[in-house]
């Protein structure tokens, strides 16, 4: 297996994992002006244990920070990444953390 590569489609509202060129996954997003709410996290089964789906929320994450993006993480995949990396909860505005369990 090669290094993955995640893109940023934007047109279809998506950030994206491939793997020796197939699509392994998505994270489904939402974009407004200043934040970013992520809705929905799916990785194929055939390349699910391989640490994938952390790949690609550490990525999306990154880039809403360097965005300068306020993060809404309505989907439980991207919740639970941020909850185990508490660097990444300053990413949600405090406002909002306890609604996420944050």
């Amino acid at each position: 297996m090669t290094e993955p590569m995640i893109l940023d489609v934007a047109e279809w509202s998506r950030f994206e994992i491939h793997v020796d060129g197939r699509l392994a996954g998505f994270a489904q997003y939402r974009a407004e002006p200043g934040k970013i709410t992520f809705v929905h996290t799916e990785i194929d089964s055939m390349y699910e244990g391989l640490g994938l789906g952390g790949k690609l929320a550490r990525h999306a994450l990154d880039a809403a920070r360097a965005r300068g993006l306020a993060v809404y993480p309505d989907c439980p995949f991207i919740r639970g990444w941020i909850a185990k990396h508490p660097d990444y909860v300053d990413l949600v505005p405090v406002e909002v953390r306890p609604l996420y369990e944050l």
